[in-house]
């Protein structure tokens, strides 16, 4: 365990923190720290810390944890916001933000950020003007590395959310990632499994940089993941 790299986890509890956590089963060379406004239930064999706390104690919670990377999943939805554009900001930009910079002034060196496709500040769409805002002021604390994630459509199960308009959407996503093609292809559906393996390779890597990552980028990113020894017993 002694060149295990330490990761911290924001939003835990959320599709792609908690497929996060379910990757890191029986793996030795990661060292997985949950940070989270509430409690949740962790996949049996984990070997994983998991931290319960009010946001504004979480920069006590990085100092105590020291860790050399973080993967922030941090976001709402716009229905859990009461469709109010304050109470989104709040949480998909101002905490996710004031989360980066307490780990930037502690001393993290490695960010990976899950955005979304189409982030633009410019955008005229109010969600992907704030995820790429949020890009934007990432960019500016000069992470060592940073490492931005576009995903597709995700596909996976949410628990205890119903969202109609996605559910339909991952249905119908096995017959519309076939008509997806050319620059089209970034708004193809991504299994939620794909994106963790990403979030955590990147995480390992030690390279310095900015990185923007589209699906495709997310695929081959996953795909150089070390795979876990499985016991033949």
């Amino acid at each position: 365990m002694s060149d295990a790299v330490r990761i911290a986890l924001f939003g835990a509890t959320g599709l792609i923190g908690s497929t996060v956590i379910a990757q890191c089963v029986g793996r030795e060379d990661v060292r997985l720290t949950g940070i989270a406004r509430r409690e949740t239930e962790l996949p049996r064999g984990i070997r994983m810390e998991l931290f319960v706390a009010d946001p504004a104690k979480w920069g006590e919670v990085i100092e105590a944890v020291r860790p050399r990377a973080m993967i922030c999943a941090l976001g709402t939805t716009w229905k859990k916001a009461g469709e109010d554009e304050t109470a989104f900001r709040a949480v998909d930009r101002d905490l996710v933000l004031e989360t980066a910079q307490a780990a930037k002034d502690l001393g993290v060196e490695r960010f990976v950020h899950v955005s979304s496709v189409g982030a633009d500040p410019a955008s005229r769409s109010f969600y992907l003007r704030v995820k790429g805002e949020v890009e934007r002021e990432l960019t500016k604390l000069r992470f060592d590395r940073l490492d931005l994630l576009r995903p597709g459509l995700l596909l996976g199960r949410r628990v205890n959310e119903r969202r109609t308009a996605e559910r339909v959407g991952i249905a119908l996503a096995p017959v519309t990632n076939l008509l997806l093609h050319g620059g089209f292809r970034q708004y193809r559906g991504i299994k939620a499994e794909v994106v963790a393996q990403a979030a955590l390779a990147l995480a390992k890597r030690p390279a310095r940089g900015r990185f923007v990552h589209d699906n495709d980028a997310i695929h081959r990113a996953a795909r150089t993941l070390p795979q876990i020894a499985v016991d033949p017993t």
